[in-house]
């Protein structure tokens, strides 16, 4: 049961969750403004994301912080060459009393951070996807549900590939959106190394929890779009695909392949929930712009030539935008 008596009431209490949030994440996280806004909107969307960074960019700190500040069990699961999938999932063992007893593993809570994810062997991966898209877990020919809400968070550093798995793009099309972090400004680093070289204690407090939480997911499931800013989703998907009728220049000269369905559905939901904390009532065609290059970059793959020529994904974007 919903604890808004209006969508309205809904999405104006929505907008100001949203504030308290990043005020709260700001005492922990300096700057990084985009990715928080990202990894909350993906949140309330009901998707998962991928932070992709170098190290030492504060990923782990700001999942865990997101996770504090909403009050939900957060996890952490370090990715490493000899990670099996029980490790992930949990397994099953035998007690004293000569039974079989689930013993969960570290998938079962709401936040789970997957660190450097490509780092893992593909059989590893596919546990944890199987999580991320049926939200359930299969051990011993059991099911188990996971918690609700339910949200991961990989990392991937994008610079070591020696002993690396990449993710197939069929693996990558789960997120919702892949997250560029980038180094901070020459002012915010100045503030990130003042703050964090002192015995300055922060204590952050709770803003939402997890019932909240869904309210607020159902919540963006029933905000109106126009049918204008739909045909815009998925004529955006359209013309990232190569040798198609809707095809652009662009897609025919430097896409090996482009975005499936999934990208119009995340198009919509993400521009839906863009608009939201933003205190508006129905997204348009700016918000589906403002979260585009978070939906695509992951969805297209480039080919021999735009690797050639030094055209990267976010410039083949822009110039479909």
């Amino acid at each position: 049961m919903s604890q808004f008596k209006s969508d309205v009431e809904g999405v104006d209490a929505l907008a100001q969750a949203y504030q308290d949030l990043s005020k709260e994440i700001a005492k922990i996280i300096v700057g990084q403004d985009d990715v928080v806004r990202a990894v909350i909107i993906s949140l309330f969307s009901n998707g998962h994301s991928l932070l992709v960074g170098v190290p030492g960019l504060a990923k782990t700190l700001l999942v865990s912080t997101i996770a504090e500040v909403l009050d939900l069990e957060f996890k952490r699961i370090q990715f490493t060459p000899d990670l099996m999938p029980s490790d992930i999932t949990g397994s099953e063992i035998l007690d004293e009393s000569r039974h079989f007893r689930f013993v969960r593993g570290p998938v079962f809570a709401n936040i789970v951070l997957a660190d450097e994810i490509n780092r893992t062997p593909p059989k590893t991966q596919a546990a944890l996807l199987e999580a991320m898209q049926e939200r359930v877990v299969t051990v011993g020919g059991s099911r188990h549900a996971l918690p609700a809400p339910f949200f991961v968070l990989a990392t991937q550093n994008p610079i070591e590939q020696e002993g690396t798995y990449p993710l197939p793009e069929a693996q990558l099309d789960r997120f919702m959106f892949n997250i560029p972090l980038t180094y901070p400004a020459y002012e915010e680093e100045v503030e990130v190394v003042k703050s964090t070289t002192t015995s300055r204690e922060v204590t952050l407090r709770h803003v939402l929890n997890a019932p909240e939480i869904q309210d607020f997911q159902q919540l963006i499931r029933k905000v109106p779009v126009a049918d204008n800013v739909l045909e815009y989703c998925v004529g955006l998907a359209s013309k990232t695909r190569p040798n198609t009728p809707r095809a652009s220049k662009e897609a025919d000269n430097y896409l090996e392949w482009g975005a499936g369905p999934r990208a119009s559905q995340y198009l919509a939901l993400g521009a839906k929930c863009h608009a939201a904390i933003r205190g508006k009532y129905s997204p348009d065609i700016e918000d589906v712009q403002a979260i585009a290059n978070l939906v695509l970059r992951h969805r297209i793959v480039r080919n021999f030539k735009a690797e050639a020529e030094g055209v990267s994904e976010e410039n083949i974007i822009e110039a479909l935008l």
